[in-house]
């Protein structure tokens, strides 16, 4: 009875360490700490185009779907559509700032014509004035 106990505390030790090292490595982890420090952060899964993507930057969380489409040589990813989990998290980001985000999505998605939600669509619509 001793020995089967001392085995299932080993087991539920080894499950709680598993349980634990699982959930600091998590993609979705690292994307929340990433939000929290307010730095560039992209979770993708490039071989399933049917699966959106998440980035971060400054603070805010971006979704992103994913279209395919054929290019002169192969099926790819043509069409991307991005938008905000929260628009209220939007304040204090400038126009460069959403096309930095476009040149890393384009980094993985060479092909892709990037097109905005409301309400970043109509604001990258009214491109700022160079004086």
């Amino acid at each position: 009875m001793l020995w089967i106990f001392r085995l299932l505390l080993i087991v539920a030790i080894i499950f709680l360490f598993y349980s634990v090292v699982k959930y600091l490595i998590h993609p979705k982890r690292k994307l929340e700490l990433a939000q929290e420090q307010k730095r560039f952060y992209f979770l993708d899964d490039q071989e399933n185009v049917r699966k959106n993507f998440f980035l971060t930057y400054k603070g805010v969380v971006f979704e992103g779907e994913k279209y395919l489409g054929t290019t002169e040589y192969a099926f790819e990813v043509v069409s991307i559509f991005i938008w905000p989990k929260s628009n209220h998290n939007l304040k204090g980001l400038a126009y460069e700032d959403f096309l930095f985000i476009e040149d890393q999505v384009h980094e993985v998605y060479p092909n892709a014509e990037i097109s905005w939600k409301s309400p970043i669509k109509e604001f990258m619509e009214k491109k700022p004035q160079m004086d």
